[in-house]
């Protein structure tokens, strides 16, 4: 049987990386929001800070991993203890994934820099990293609660980022069609949404391990999420390669 010290030890252990993942997951937020900034405003000088920031959470991330090899050398977790600890690295997988992302975007600021940026684009692209944003910031909320209800939330509300990716992913071809001059910047804000539209899939993954976390199943079929098939084709022509 472990100590009264042993277990006050294995305490703050968990506790040190439930913190870290509020750490890691505020700064894959700021990434993405000031990466999108960067690229509405057409900020070089931002968009080279989230550039290097992203090398932070990148740092966050390693750490995070050393230490949960530590906590499985010395505690040797079992059970739903050794599940949390692997769902935490899971997660922080995410939001290290989220950051690249981020990045992504950035670095897409510094070749379009000459470029002109219609408002109507930008808005729209705006407006699905808000929306995006919002699902990493519930479901941070819905890890550090363990609160199944939020999470399965913040799986159905994935939808709403598909469906405003697909807005924008349409308006995009529309300015290619009507001026071929707009294929280079339309190519570029494809990519861009669809980074950000991903941000949404690595917030319903987090949803997905929370709630096997806390309930030991995966999501019902009811809450398998069919997607927007029609435009499934043209979709893939503007997948990055991972």
């Amino acid at each position: 049987m472990m100590s009264e010290h042993t277990v006050s030890a294995y305490d703050q252990d968990l506790n040190w990386l439930r913190s870290k993942i509020a750490e890691m997951g505020g700064m894959a937020e700021q990434i993405i929001e000031q990466a999108v900034v960067a690229l509405c405003n057409n900020d070089q000088a931002l968009a080279k800070s989230v550039i290097a920031d992203d090398k932070a959470l990148d740092a966050a991330q390693h750490e995070l991993n050393e230490r949960v090899v530590l906590i499985i050398a010395k505690r040797q977790p079992v059970a739903m203890d050794l599940y949390m600890i692997m769902s935490v690295m899971r997660i922080s997988a995410d939001l290290e994934r989220i950051g690249d992302l981020g990045k992504s975007i950035a670095r897409r600021v510094l070749v379009i820099n000459d470029l002109f940026h219609p408002k109507s684009l930008l808005s729209g692209i705006d407006n699905l990293s808000k929306l995006a944003l919002k699902q990493v910031s519930a479901v941070l909320d819905a890890f550090a609660t363990q609160d199944v209800n939020k999470a399965k939330k913040v799986f159905l509300d994935d939808e709403k980022v598909n469906d405003l990716y697909t807005s924008v992913f349409r308006e995009n071809l529309t300015y290619m069609m009507e001026d071929p001059r707009n294929i280079t910047l339309c190519t570029h804000m494809l990519f861009c949404a669809k980074n950000i539209e991903r941000i949404g899939d690595h917030a319903t993954n987090i949803a997905e391990n929370i709630h096997y976390l806390k309930t030991g199943e995966l999501f019902d079929e009811d809450f398998i999420k069919t997607g927007d098939s029609g435009n499934n084709v043209l979709r893939e022509i503007v997948e990055e390669n991972e």
